[in-house]
């Protein structure tokens, strides 16, 4: 017998803990025994549209217990999640739904304006689109799907092997790539997890980063398999101070936030922490971007009873590396060492051989729960690899203890408030204005958000555009967190370049940020 899956472990806890409440968010609760009964309902139901085994099924929502019921409804049914993140314009998540092939969406009500701007164009046909709320004409309501449906386990034979979800990240080009992660990768993963955070099934997690990104996906597959309550923060937006509430009073043991979600909460008043005993949270996760010493220092003392982790990981590889909270100000700097069941990380330099200890390299990881590849992309997942070992291209060093230190995100990655940003992406839009010669996008400094995006514009000879043109040019194109905060303006002998013509974005970044001298608000005088 192989591995569950998370599908198979949930009808398990059905069994096992039918009154536990297995999953919940800040509006509405589910026994495991509930929780089992609707995703069974809403994956006879989707295949009941006409879907087959394989077929990818989108969903754009912001946090909320159906994505509980929508991942496990899609295991069972044998059917490939694609998280969209609600944070994408409507061109942005049209490219993706063609992309991926979608065969149906689920959209909550209040994202339904991005479907209509793009629904002449859509894959799939109306039939197909089901509506978190009310439905329009044509559309189903996802109660109503639900209700009609059968609660019996669906008669699909599901391998371990098969893909479970497939999640867009935008690679270094900027154009997004589909990683495919198969049951057996969730199963592994989900149970190494537990083993180092020694969760147990008396644990219970609130997840605040988006249901849509891996952070929050990984840990829910984690709970979900132990038999944890999985709790969803049910906010469109992160507001510090109620989070602190509902850490106090909602008996969470666990939550995973990025710098920025800390030092949202460090800021607050005191009185905004009064009363509240967070004397239950006994295990934080800082991730997803580089925190400070100070932060750390700050968290643990207002989590007197907290373990604090912090870990290196990505979409494609899964978690990679452990820092433990014993380690914290031993190894301060550092994202710890292999997590438990990998193979130890290679730092090669760029001929694909081993560096000493204390050089820098790309970064290559080795577990049993890497990601099967990116979705139409052979030659990516062929750069990824070498044998068995995957790299995104990051850069780091290993210490004489064995310890890695991450050199660089990518080379020019950009991580504002947790998330990505890809400077390529966010330049082809810039340089499609007809007053730009040339563009530079960075990260500068930024005390809320750990970085901001800039950007450095070359504008066309007698090109005359303001900063307050270009932020208005990006509105329609790119998400929200995408968009440049600023733009200086620079000559074409000033631009930092390779002998090759490349933009030098580290040399740049580092001029701007120690308040080098560009123009800004308008084109060079």
């Amino acid at each position: 017998m192989d591995l569950l899956t998370i599908g198979q472990m949930l009808a398990v806890h059905a069994r096992l803990v039918p009154d536990k409440i297995g999953a919940r968010d800040l509006e509405r609760a589910m026994t495991f025994r509930e929780w089992n009964a609707r995703s069974c309902r809403l994956a006879n139901a989707l295949l009941g549209l006409g879907l087959a085994k394989g077929d990818r099924v989108a969903i754009l929502a912001y946090n909320r217990v159906e994505w509980a019921e929508l991942y496990a409804a899609t295991a069972k049914a044998g059917l490939v999640a694609v998280p969209i993140n609600f944070r994408l314009v409507a061109r942005e998540i049209l490219a993706i739904l063609d992309h991926a092939e979608v065969a149906a969406l689920v959209v909550e009500d209040a994202l339904a304006g991005l479907v209509e701007e793009i629904r002449a164009d859509l894959p799939m046909p109306a039939g197909r689109i089901v509506h978190i709320g009310a439905a329009p004409a044509g559309n189903h309501a996802y109660e109503d799907l639900i209700a009609r449906a059968a609660d019996d386990e669906p008669a699909q034979a599901i391998s371990p092997a098969d893909p479970w979800t497939l999640m867009y990240t935008s690679g270094t080009t900027g154009r997004p790539k589909g990683v495919i992660r198969s049951h057996r990768a969730a199963a592994l993963l989900s149970l190494m997890t537990e083993v180092e955070f020694s969760l147990r099934r008396e644990d219970a997690s609130l997840l605040v980063m988006p249901m849509c990104h891996a952070n929050s996906l990984n840990f829910f597959g984690a709970f979900a398999y132990c038999g944890a309550e999985t709790a969803i923060y049910s906010r469109r937006s992160f507001d510090a101070e109620h989070c602190v509430r509902t850490l106090a009073t909602g008996g969470s043991t666990f939550t995973s936030l990025v710098p920025t979600h800390y030092v949202m909460m460090l800021a607050l008043p005191t009185v905004a922490w009064a009363g509240h005993d967070l004397g239950r949270v006994a295990k934080l996760l800082i991730s997803s971007a580089p925190a400070r010493q100070e932060t750390k220092r700050a968290v643990m003392e207002m989590f007197r009873n907290s373990g604090l982790f912090e870990l290196y990981g990505s979409s494609e590889a899964g978690w990679v590396t452990m820092l433990h909270p014993h380690e914290q100000f031993t190894k301060l700097g550092s994202v710890g060492r292999e997590c438990v069941g990998s193979a130890p990380i290679r730092i090669l330099d760029g001929d694909g051989r081993d560096v000493p200890d204390g050089e820098a390299g790309e970064l290559f990881s080795c577990n049993p729960w890497t990601f099967d590849g990116y979705w139409k992309m052979p030659e990516k997942t062929a750069e990824a690899f070498r044998g068995d070992y995957c790299s995104v291209g990051d850069m780091a060093r290993r210490d004489a203890d064995g310890y890695i230190h991450l050199v660089d995100r990518k080379s020019n990655l950009i991580i504002s408030g947790g998330e990505n940003i890809y400077p390529s992406e966010v330049e082809a839009v810039l340089g499609a204005h007809p007053a730009v010669r040339d563009v530079a996008v960075i990260g500068l400094p930024d005390e809320k958000w750990g970085e901001r995006v800039h950007a450095v514009i070359i504008p066309h000879d007698g090109a005359s555009v303001a900063e307050a043109d270009l932020l208005a040019f990006c509105r329609d194109r790119l998400a929200g967190y995408k968009r440049p905060r600023s733009v200086s303006f620079m000559t074409e002998e000033a631009m930092p370049r390779t002998a090759t013509g490349k933009i030098l974005h580290r040399v740049l970044k580092t001029t701007l940020a120690a308040g080098g001298d560009t123009h800004s608000n308008g084109a060079p005088t």
